[in-house]
């Protein structure tokens, strides 16, 4: 049978709405004119069936110039920039939140809760253009990072000030019983009223953390902590020791924390294990300084600056350590006043023994010549098993299928990594994207000058044997100012089928929506940007993490408050895959616990499919534009009439399966499209 005769309109149809469907066939199949209207529309998406702008990623084509280059500055004027997304709100933070650090976000249900170095604070955003604030929490604790299970919110501490009674007086003393570093945890089964009712203290704090749902234990959920500050005194939390492991087993370096709380009982949430899968790694290589810090620090150091030799490399010592430090000086030697060139003299004299006794150094230190000694983030997928620790100078890959003994699987290293910060795994498991945070994300690390594989993801893939290989970088490709913090930060997938696309944070450098899908050939595809802060100094702002969460991106901008954007169809993401990625809902999510997306059988779906196909020249131009005609008309039909055609359709696109360059998508579009003729 030819192609055509199994397409034709069912008989029963009226003799004039045959002849114009036959006649649109035809136009679709062969280019011929049809009668008006001359095509079907696709009432969900409301464009037209048989004819898609798509192109292949390889012929993205950005505004030129960049429209992110030479914004004005401000903090809630400043100018903006946007390439295919849609600003559906931006909301200032409340009044105790205002000029205070926001940080990370969760999502539960309608809302979304946001973490701020004051507390938190949790959003209706079940109307994004307009989402109300429903809590602003005061709770202080640097960095207030949030994650959600069930009724269970847990919110990081790590920085000394904060109050184990949420207060906001700080915390003075060396050593205090009223000091909260670890995990808080809230009852939020009524979201608008959150009660603290518990905490696990830890001995380097929190400063991130993952929340883990073993599939076999339905009684508990397990936190991993990633804590990177100095280890509290003994006096402090019995049992916290400094020392090397070879000098006690039970030191609180080189491991992270394995919290088991149990649902009935979060009050009983206690530390199960603290697994060392730091053992035998070597120090990781680094980089030097870039041209633009090299010029800077030469600068600073004919202008008479104070520099200092830390962490391998010489740093401008900031005004707010040198002040304090040059006052030290006048009162030692019982002078008053300010400080004089002797006093200036007599700083620099003393600044190396200073800044070892802070910091270490010298080959007597032992931790110079060892690996990483603590985690930033460790992103969990335990849909396949493993997650993905970025820690300090390596990527690891972990084994979590027992959830409270995670191994290491694999580390890799790389001397253009200063600072392994985050990590997201492809939706199938089988590649693995990892951030670095060069300059630890309050520095502009995005200049013209400063190389593009430093500050940026690295690509990997996974083999089977669950060893990583390296595939490509990707940094978002728009220069930023020396007055912008930027570097490569948190960010997460958004579920278009069968595509790798990630919207992500860099600070100050905005957000940018990329595709990875090609490990070797990453292609930002969106983005957003504002001016710097302050249009004459460095001031912290910018994008601190940005998520799609059921339909939306969220953006915790670190000063300004709460963005929602929405995507824009473009030829390299069309309403189609948008749509589809709709159709991807969650009562939850948590940045450092990645779900699996898996999509519903509809509509939307296969003509997501046949996009690509189109996109990848995956089906003959004639083959795509029969799909698209065919599937507009079953969408409009019903019953046996429905099944007909959508049968009629999944065959013919079949038989062209074997010849396909995207044999396996032409086999998703069969199978969805015989999916939707079965229900």
């Amino acid at each position: 049978m030819k192609l055509i005769d199994k397409l034709m309109p069912p008989a029963h149809l009226p003799g004039v709405g045959r002849y114009c469907l036959c006649l649109m066939l035809i136009t679709a199949l062969f280019g011929a004119y049809a009668c008006t209207p001359s095509k079907v529309v696709d009432e969900q998406s409301g464009t037209s069936a048989t004819a898609v702008n798509v192109k292949p990623l390889s012929e993205v084509n950005p505004p030129s110039p960049d429209k992110r280059v030479g914004l004005k500055a401000g903090l809630f004027d400043a100018e903006e920039a946007i390439w295919n997304l849609e600003m559906l709100s931006q909301k200032r933070p409340p009044e105790d939140f205002v000029g205070v650090t926001n940080s990370d976000l969760a999502f539960k249900d309608n809302y979304a809760i946001q973490g701020n170095y004051n507390g938190f604070m949790v959003w209706d955003i079940s109307q994004p253009k307009t989402p109300e604030l429903v809590v602003d929490f005061l709770c202080p604790a640097s960095q207030s990072d949030v994650s959600v299970y069930g009724d269970l919110l847990f919110v990081s501490g790590e920085g000394l000030g904060g109050r184990l009674d949420c207060g906001t007086e700080g915390v003075e003393q060396t050593v205090s019983d009223d000091r909260l570093r670890g995990i808080r945890i809230f009852d939020i089964s009524n979201i608008k009223e959150p009660e603290y009712i518990s905490n696990v203290q830890t001995c380097r704090g929190s400063h991130t953390h993952s929340v883990l749902k073993d599939p076999e234990d339905d009684e508990n959920v397990y936190v991993y902590v990633s804590g990177s500050a100095p280890v509290r005194p003994n006096e402090e939390l019995p049992g916290c020791s400094d020392a090397m492991p070879e000098e006690d087993p039970n030191s609180a370096l080189y491991r992270i924390e394995v919290i088991q709380v149990p649902l009935d009982n979060p009050e009983d949430a206690q530390i199960v294990n603290s697994p060392r899968i730091f053992e035998e790694l070597d120090p990781a290589p680094t980089h030097g300084i870039s041209p633009a810090d090299r010029a800077k620090l030469e600068e600073a150091r004919k202008e008479g600056a104070f520099i200092v030799h830390i962490f391998g490399q010489d740093r401008i010592l900031p005004d707010r350590y040198v002040t304090p430090m040059l006052q030290n000086v006048v009162e030692e030697r019982g002078g008053s006043g300010e400080p004089t060139a002797a006093d200036s003299a007599a700083l620099r004299e003393q600044l190396p023994e200073i800044m070892a006794e802070r910091f270490g150094g010298g080959e007597e230190n032992p931790m110079d010549n060892r690996g990483p000694n603590q985690c930033h983030d460790i992103t969990l997928y335990p849909e396949i098993g493993l997650a993905g620790g970025a820690c300090e100078g390596y990527g690891l890959l972990l084994n979590i299928e027992d959830p409270a003994n995670p191994r290491r699987v694999d580390a890799v290293a790389d001397s253009n990594f200063a600072y392994w910060h985050s990590a997201t795994f492809s939706n199938d498991g089988e590649k693995v994207l990892f951030t670095d945070e060069w300059g630890g994300g309050g520095q502009p690390k995005c200049r013209e000058t400063d190389p593009m594989e430093w500050g940026a993801n690295a690509i990997f893939t996974i083999g089977d044997d669950d060893k990583m290989d390296f595939k490509s970088y990707f940094k978002m490709p728009a220069p930023q100012t020396a007055q912008e913090n930027c570097v490569a930060h948190n960010g997460s997938l958004i579920p278009v089928p069968d595509r790798d696309i990630m919207v992500q944070s860099w600070y100050q450098g905005g957000i940018s929506v990329f595709d990875w899908t090609d490990p070797e050939n990453a292609i930002e595809i969106a983005y957003h940007d504002r001016g710097p802060v302050d249009a004459n100094s460095m001031q912290m702002g910018g994008s601190w993490s940005v998520y799609w969460y059921n339909g939306v991106i969220v953006n915790s901008e670190i000063a300004r408050g709460l963005d929602i954007f929405e995507l824009k169809p473009s030829p390299y993401l069309t309403e189609n895959e948008i749509a589809a990625a709709k159709t991807v809902t969650f009562e939850q999510l948590n940045p450092q616990g990645q779900p699996k997306y898996d999509w519903p059988t509809t509509f939307v779906l296969a003509k997501a499919y046949v996009d690509q196909l189109d996109r990848g020249k995956g089906l003959s131009s004639e083959h795509i534009a029969m799909a698209r005609t065919q599937l507009a008309i079953a969408e409009q039909a019903s019953g046996n009439e429905q099944d007909e055609i959508l049968t009629s359709l999944a065959d013919e696109v079949e038989s062209q399966a074997s010849g396909s360059s995207q044999s396996e998508k032409v086999e998703k579009l069969v199978t969805t499209v015989r999916n939707l003729a079965s229900m």
